[in-house]
């Protein structure tokens, strides 16, 4: 499977950041950056995103997220629900609804049609044709598609809590402050609850690999407060009521570590990351180190 990243000096709009938390940022090189993002997410500035994907298909999920994935989703029954966070186009929640799905998933077919409410978000509105036919043949609100505003600006209340939540390639590896992300995301998320995403180009939980691109960094690097190499994977452990499983991708181009989180109690504490470098990208290259 191949995704390509290209790091570029503009790139489009910061979907998930959360301007309170911007003023924090180092200034002025972030300030700048993050206003030249803005130009170009309303399109004053034209420029092509390579490697920006926006119609992943639900097969491309299951070989991008952790195993078990495809399982949990055709295990979803009528009474649960499934965010789809930086959905794109939705295609993954419209393959999901597709009448072939439960021809291809013993649980599905038990299930005779009857599935979990999903619900796609975007910070743009890519609905297609497909999208509204499908909406119409099925219950009102069975499928819903959230758009023009960030995931910081819905409330518990609009949203409520969904038993599985996804994001390939969206909001966890644009957000500027991947902390925050982490606990507003696992706050939708019900008890036992499972959050399944991936990173591209990082240090795997082995160590073993390098950076994709030779000369480059990795894309998404952490750092201890001390200064020393923290994986993506640690610092996904140490977060209060979650349990973490992550599993490398080495056949993406570039390769990808994906993880699935689940939510074992309420009490949830995200250990708090400052950002020390953003470089605008698809993804973005990123630098955080853990708050003291």
């Amino acid at each position: 499977m191949v995704e390509i990243r290209k790091v570029l000096p503009l790139v489009f709009s910061m979907l998930w950041l959360t301007p309170s938390h911007a003023a924090d940022l180092p200034a002025p090189k972030f300030t700048e950056e993050f206003s030249r993002q803005e130009r170009i997410y309303r399109g004053e500035v034209e420029q092509a995103v390579e490697g920006y994907t926006v119609d992943r298909s639900l097969a491309v999920y299951a070989d991008a997220l952790a195993s078990g994935f495809d399982r949990e989703l055709a295990t979803l029954g009528p009474g649960d629900r499934w965010l789809d966070i930086g959905a794109g186009k939705a295609q993954a929640i419209l393959d999901y609804y597709a009448p072939s799905y439960d021809l291809t998933h013993a649980a599905g077919a038990q299930r005779s049609g009857s599935k979990a409410q999903a619900i796609a978000m975007s910070i743009e509105d890519r609905r297609t044709p497909l999208w509204h036919q499908t909406a119409a043949r099925l219950p009102f609100n069975q499928i819903q598609y959230l758009a023009d505003k960030r995931l910081r600006n819905y409330s518990l209340e609009e949203l409520g809590q969904f038993q599985l939540i996804t994001d390939v390639i969206g909001g966890f590896s644009y957000t500027a402050d991947l902390s925050l992300f982490m606990e507003q995301t696992l706050g939708y998320l019900k008890v036992n609850g499972s959050f399944y995403t991936a990173l591209q180009d990082i240090q795997f939980e082995d160590g073993k690999n390098r950076p994709y691109y030779q000369g480059s960094p990795f894309l998404t690097e952490l750092r201890n407060a001390d200064g020393t190499e923290l994986k993506v994977c640690a610092w996904l452990k140490r977060i209060a009521c979650a349990e973490v499983t992550c599993e490398s991708r080495a056949d993406w181009q570039p390769p990808l570590e994906a993880f699935r989180i689940r939510k074992v109690c309420n009490e949830v504490k995200v250990p708090a990351l400052d950002p020390l470098q953003y470089k605008a990208g698809t993804p973005p290259e990123r630098r955080f180190q853990v708050r003291n």
